[in-house]
């Protein structure tokens, strides 16, 4: 079934992007880790914040996509998106990012908790703005600066992670903040790698930045990430908090994540595919796919039956 262009320019296929704001609710929240316990409004608040973040990222991506629309129709593949083929006009993607704008307001606004004590934590609307002015930013500006450009998208799902964690309200563990981060630079680099295998000598001419990253270069950062990302992670499944919430049974997730890193740098390497997390996930591949989900159910399994 063929989608509409004003959604498909919406991206939804992105929006998978933002289930790092249940990491609290999954990874944090409750005082023994009883994931069926999980008290409904926490579960509901999570939600707003999951969609505001949806909203939000789509109202970016419009606006990148008029940015980009020339250099878009120049790449082999980008230039089916809906405002590049000119399915869809720019006077209308613009209105439509400003929808989205203030629908990701509004629903961040409903995810807030309610205030206890005298000290407030940072409201989650404000982290919403925080994210779509980087994300603009990232779009107009920032992704063409080496090296900027993957530490924005990093600092993307921090943030998504951080919000999760006001919804909720909890502490998030500073190892699985640092986690977040190595995976998410990991990505990035990832899809660096994979553009300029794909565009190859013409990488230029779609986006100049390419031409400032070196393949040795790529190689050795998401190599050092994948086991940064892997580090972090195991420490965050044996940290005495972690444990007290879940038990020692979340370390044997640890070789589900492993295989997985090593699954996607695969994909990259051979050139089969790691352009897009989303589309790896969603189907590209179906050994990866199976391994998430693998990992989701072992997660659910521990944290359902600790007590």
């Amino acid at each position: 079934m063929k989608l509409p262009p004003v959604l498909v320019a919406l991206r939804p296929q992105q929006w998978v992007k933002n289930v790092f704001v249940f990491a609290a609710l999954v990874f944090a929240a409750g005082t023994q880790g009883a994931l069926l316990h999980v008290p409904l409004p926490e579960v509901v608040r999570t939600c707003f914040a999951f969609a505001a973040f949806c909203f939000g990222a789509s109202a970016i991506y419009l606006v990148n996509d008029v940015a980009d629309v020339e250099s878009d129709r120049a790449h082999p593949t980008k230039r089916n998106r809906p405002i590049a083929s000119g399915a869809l006009s720019v006077p209308t993607a613009l209105t439509l990012s400003a929808v989205c704008v203030a629908l990701a307001l509004f629903l961040a606004t409903r995810a807030e908790p309610p205030q206890v004590g005298d000290t407030a934590p940072v409201p989650i609307v404000f982290v919403v703005a925080g994210y779509m002015t980087l994300n603009l930013a990232y779009s107009l500006k920032l992704k063409h600066v080496v090296l900027v450009d993957a530490f924005c998208i990093a600092a993307g799902f921090l943030l998504r992670v951080i919000a999760g964690g006001l919804a909720v309200p909890v502490q998030v563990s500073h190892w699985l903040l640092l986690c977040t981060m190595f995976l998410a630079l990991f990505l990035a680099l990832c899809k660096r790698k994979a553009e300029m295998d794909l565009l190859g000598e013409g990488r230029g001419e779609h986006r100049a930045i390419l031409l400032e990253y070196d393949h040795r270069f790529l190689d050795q950062m998401v190599t050092v990430l994948a086991a940064c990302a892997i580090v972090t992670y195991t420490m965050y499944t044996v940290a005495e908090d972690t444990t007290a919430k879940f038990g020692h049974g979340l370390v044997w997730t640890v070789p589900f994540v492993v295989f997985g890193l090593a699954r996607y740098l695969l994909l990259v390497s051979t050139r089969k595919g790691g352009g897009s997390p989303t589309r790896v996930l969603l189907g590209g591949d179906p050994m990866f796919a199976v391994n998430v989900i693998g990992w989701v159910a072992t997660v659910a399994w521990i944290a359902t039956r600790h007590r």
